[in-house]
């Protein structure tokens, strides 16, 4: 339909402009701009964020992004075993139609459907690694468990939970369903999540879990040398991190600081007489409660004179009771040193655990707290380093907690025995 141009009725009545008429779309809700050609501000699409709508990006991205990482490590673990218990019994006979096969009639639909999304791939060259032109690659994390759960007499060998890994399979489908949406994800349902695949990995591995781990810190850790978390200070990480999680299964401690007060009053005597008896070798640094180094710390602390350092005897007096119930006191060994405190460090050697890939797993741990001046070692802030974490294997950079390791063995080789 047309319109006249000056808006005074048909073309009879005035004569006719040679150009268009300028239209300007105001779509409701959107921001305030200019035209050209136009006098004042007139109604236009804002395309720029604000920042607050930046942040609630950011936010979501962060959120969808660490369950991504869990359910992108999830569903390879389930198609792996899918893959190595169901293919030695179809391949032979049914060859490259295997997992229509062991899908059945029930699930030949959504079999045929992830075979044309895999000729599709084909031709318009999305497969990048030949080891995906495989059938099982183009299934769901729902089809995977329809497999599993059609098959669970197969799998049954190697799973024992099946009330389990199906309980954590279901926490998973919500975030599931919001990631592959893009819609918005609570950090309840993350946290629930991270919980649910960490609880299913442990049972598809056969039970191995080792020293808690964060996925996502053992992708990016080897960016920052180690580091895999930081606190404001010791409360927060003990809230994060206790005492009795950071020794779990430990095989050897290592500790130096004024008077490692995490260990002595955060751990009972019983568990670390427990610890040591399961053969945990313990060493244990203390500053010398009568050295110069205390009285200038009490200084820096504002603090009477000699209250740090019978804070000290008492901690020494405490570790001393716990070796002498010790069969072997070889094992435990305490010493003090005399030269001005620089931070305290916890360093665990954990046991070595099966990774992906039968690669074995450092569960190496450390805590490090620098002293500030004018700070207790409850408020100053604390680094988690783990061994290894996000390095290639035979990496030649050494992270963090090696360096903490040389510095500690350089002040046990200058400190003394107690008895």
């Amino acid at each position: 339909m047309g319109f006249p141009a000056d808006g005074q009725g048909g073309p009879e009545l005035g004569p006719r402009r040679s150009e268009a008429p300028t239209l300007v779309m105001r779509p409701s809700g959107a921001g305030r701009g200019t035209v050209p050609g136009q006098a004042g501000p007139v109604e236009g699409p804002l395309m720029a964020w604000t920042a607050a709508e930046w942040e609630t990006a950011y936010r979501r991205v962060r959120l969808a992004g660490r369950a991504y990482v869990w359910l992108n490590l999830v569903e390879q673990k389930m198609r792996s075993l899918v893959d190595e218990v169901l293919r030695p019994l179809y391949a032979p006979a049914h060859g490259e139609d295997w997992v229509t096969a062991a899908a059945g009639p029930a699930g030949e639909e959504w079999v045929h459907r992830a075979s044309a999304v895999r000729e599709v791939s084909r031709r318009k060259g999305y497969l990048l690694d030949p080891a995906d032109d495989d059938p099982l690659v183009f299934l769901t994390l729902p089809q995977l468990r329809e497999l599993m759960v059609q098959h669970w007499p197969c799998f049954e060998p190697y799973l024992v939970e099946r009330r389990e890994v199906e309980l954590a399979l279901d926490e998973l489908e919500v975030a599931r369903h919001v990631v592959s949406r893009n819609r918005s994800l609570s950090q309840t349902v993350l946290d629930q999540t991270e919980r649910a695949a960490a609880r299913l990995l442990a049972l598809l591995d056969g039970g191995h879990g080792g020293v808690p781990s964060d996925v996502v810190e053992e992708l990016v850790g080897g960016r920052f040398a180690d580091v895999v978390a930081v606190h404001a200070d010791r409360v927060r990480l003990q809230r994060e991190l206790p005492v009795e999680d950071l020794l779990d299964g430990a095989r050897r401690l290592d500790a130096v600081g004024i008077g490692l007060g995490m260990l002595c009053q955060n751990y009972t005597g019983k568990r670390l007489v427990r610890l040591a008896t399961e053969g945990c070798r313990v060493r244990l640094l203390f500053l010398n409660p009568a050295s110069s180094a205390v009285r200038r710390r009490e200084r820096e602390l504002g603090i009477g004179r000699g209250e740090l350092s019978r804070s000290i005897e008492m901690n020494i007096m405490h570790v001393r009771r716990v070796r002498a119930r010790l069969r072997d006191q070889g094992g435990f060994e305490i010493r003090v040193f005399d030269e001005m405190p620089r931070f305290t460090a916890y360093l665990v050697e954990g046991p070595r655990t099966a990774g992906p890939g039968g690669r074995r797993r450092s569960t190496d741990l450390g805590v490090v707290q620098p002293y500030l001046r004018r700070a207790r070692g409850i408020e100053s802030p604390a680094l988690v380093l783990r061994g290894g974490a996000g390095q290639e294997p035979g990496g030649t950079e050494p992270g963090l907690l090696e360096v903490y390791r040389e510095e500690f063995e350089g002040v046990w080789a200058d400190s003394r025995a107690v008895s």
